[in-house]
């Protein structure tokens, strides 16, 4: 963080909007959670995984915001073990950000940084490797569902 020192307030319940507006004007840029974003992690963090299995599949979603959708920069390569790598582009996290003919230095900065990165990681089990539903959403969440690989007897 550039300078900056930030304040941090976490409340088990919402406060009313009265007193939460007094809470904002005396946080001096201070970061105040609520509800389930106090039980999780502070901000959109690079990288971070979820898995999940059903009966006959894997669905696994990854963090990536901030990450170009080009697919001349962005690839999911899958292994039949189950290895998922992901290699893709950043393009947050600068010093200044342009918008609108104007020029932003950051206060903070919380983003990944710009720049090439790899999110690697192993499902629980063999996969169809060939057999695979990817989708990057808007949201920067990349979620995949893989056929688990069909045991011969």
């Amino acid at each position: 963080m550039l300078g900056v020192s930030l304040q941090w307030f976490f409340f088990s319940a919402c406060p009313a909007k009265e007193e939460w507006d007094n809470l904002i004007n005396h946080a001096n840029g201070g970061v105040a959670l609520t509800g389930s974003a106090l039980y999780g992690k502070v901000g959109p963090f690079m990288g971070s995984v979820d898995i999940a299995e059903s009966e006959d599949a894997y669905v696994f979603r990854v963090s990536l915001p901030g990450v170009a959708r080009d697919e001349q920069v962005f690839c999911c390569d899958v292994g039949p073990n189950g290895r998922i790598l992901i290699r893709g582009v950043s393009v947050t996290g600068e010093r200044k950000v342009r918008r609108k003919n104007m020029v932003f230095k950051m206060q903070t900065q919380n983003l990944c940084p710009p720049g090439e990165f790899t999110v690697s990681f192993q499902l629980p089990g063999p996969i169809d490797h060939l057999n695979l539903s990817c989708n990057f959403g808007p949201d920067g969440i990349f979620e995949g569902v893989a056929k688990k690989k069909q045991q011969v007897l």
